[in-house]
């Protein structure tokens, strides 16, 4: 998988700054590569697929959404800070284009415009889950800012979301989209799901939220796993996946599907890309020990 950068001004270093991590102890990147991601656009290709993670936005990471971390936060993060991004991924297929999440801004439509595309481009969506920063990008004003696009999200995600313990900000995302959400019901990592288009599978990796969804994308013999939520603190969490964060609803099982489906990448050897994994975003998992060690894609 041969990845490539489409940016205007090359930002070395910066996947140091936040999700590399070998040996005991976090690299501790220069200042000056932190804070600078906005508008970054990466770019892999798989089989006949186009894939690109648009940074939406970037800021200095918070270490303190992590729980009981204490001892690992001083291992692994620097002590001149670490960087924390919002990603959303849009896939470029024969059937399509088509965006997973769409985070919080108009970063995501800047990334678009970067590889030549506009909202109005964008055919579907596919949700990992319904956090404002996920979702947010969905409307302004009451109106669809990809006005062509039909939403997929998983029937437990949004059962919970819109009906058991309404979300307002999720019932008002979605509103102009009426007689376009699509529910699935995700398959289970290492079976055969079935899929929402030509070679995207959605898989379940519940307990961030109750209904949260990864997908497997897979074309020409290769794969990649679009990861969600499944990690915030990437520094941390790739070497001690056993620690959750604040954000997770279900902490214990967050943990548990985190390990889980490292393993499954690590063993299979197929590329992992997070929404809160800083540029590029995108990269490979590796078993060490009990601990992950996560190499950005080049």
């Amino acid at each position: 998988m041969k990845g490539k950068m489409i940016m205007s001004v090359l930002f070395s270093a910066i996947a140091a700054g936040g999700c590399t991590s070998t040996g005991d102890k976090a690299i501790d990147p220069p200042r000056e590569a932190l804070f600078r991601e906005e508008g970054a656009v990466y770019s892999v290709r798989l089989g006949q697929f186009e894939i690109y993670l648009l940074v939406d936005s970037a800021r200095g990471g918070n270490a303190g959404i992590l729980i009981n971390a204490e001892d690992a936060v001083s291992k692994y993060i620097p002590q001149s800070g670490f960087n924390h991004s919002t990603n959303a991924v849009l896939l470029k297929t024969p059937e399509g284009n088509i965006l997973i999440d769409t985070a919080f801004g108009a970063g995501v439509s800047e990334g678009l415009r970067k590889i030549g595309l506009e909202n109005e481009h964008i055919d579907a969506i596919l949700i990992t889950h319904l956090h404002g920063d996920h979702i947010g990008w969905l409307q302004r004003d009451g109106k669809a800012i990809f006005p062509n696009a039909s939403i997929y999200i998983s029937e437990k995600e949004l059962e919970y979301f819109t009906v058991t313990n309404v979300n307002q900000g999720a019932v008002t995302a979605l509103a102009p989209y009426s007689g376009k959400v699509n529910t699935f019901n995700p398959g289970r990592l290492g079976e055969n799901g079935n899929e929402l288009f030509r070679g995207i599978t959605p898989i379940a990796a519940y307990g961030h939220t109750p209904g949260h969804t990864i997908f497997q994308i897979e074309n020409g013999g290769q794969k990649l796993l679009i990861i969600g939520d499944l990690l915030h603190v990437a520094l941390v969490q790739f070497p001690v996946p056993e620690i959750s964060a604040t954000y997770d609803m279900d902490q214990s099982g967050a943990a548990s599907v985190r390990r889980q489906v490292l393993n499954y990448a690590a063993q299979n050897k197929i590329p992992v890309g997070g929404m809160h994994i800083v540029y590029p975003g995108m990269g490979n998992v590796e078993v060490d020990g009990s601990r992950f060690m996560f190499t950005p894609l080049r």
